[in-house]
């Protein structure tokens, strides 16, 4: 097949790339909609900044805990301890919350920037730190 071409001969490797590409899936969803949130509800319902991108952190968490576990690392690590992977999930997503809120500080509070700057630091490096940290740690071996 061509695609086998292009893929890591190792398993694990290739493993961890098709867990990246679900993520990259799953995760954009996600992000999309969270930052749909955060955009309306600073434009639309006037909120603040810093409390938009908050609520579509609470929904985010929610959504992504579930679809991440089911969809994402999909037959990776254990998943016996719930509680522990759970504490490492919302740990894992606070970091991230932290990283957006960082930039929509930067680019709108501190920098006067237009709403939308923060959104491409949201979508493009938080992600990357976070798939990282849930591979790793949330759901790892």
């Amino acid at each position: 097949m061509l695609l086998d071409r292009w893929l890591p001969r190792d398993a694990q490797a290739r493993a961890a790339l098709w867990q990246l590409i679900r993520y990259a899936i799953i995760g954009g969803l996600i992000t999309a909609g969270g930052q749909a949130i955060y955009y309306f509800g600073v434009e639309w319902a006037g909120l603040d900044p810093n409390v938009s991108i908050g609520v579509a952190f609470v929904i985010g968490i929610i959504v992504g805990y579930f679809a991440h576990g089911w969809i994402s690392f999909a037959g990776h690590g254990e998943r016996e301890n719930h509680a522990q992977m759970g504490t490492r999930f919302v740990a894992v997503n606070l970091f991230g919350f932290a990283m957006n809120s960082f930039f929509v500080w930067l680019l709108v509070k501190y920098l006067h920037g237009p709403t939308w700057w923060p959104i491409v630091p949201n979508v493009a490096l938080t992600p990357l730190a976070t798939f990282w940290l849930h591979r790793r740690w949330t759901y790892g071996d």
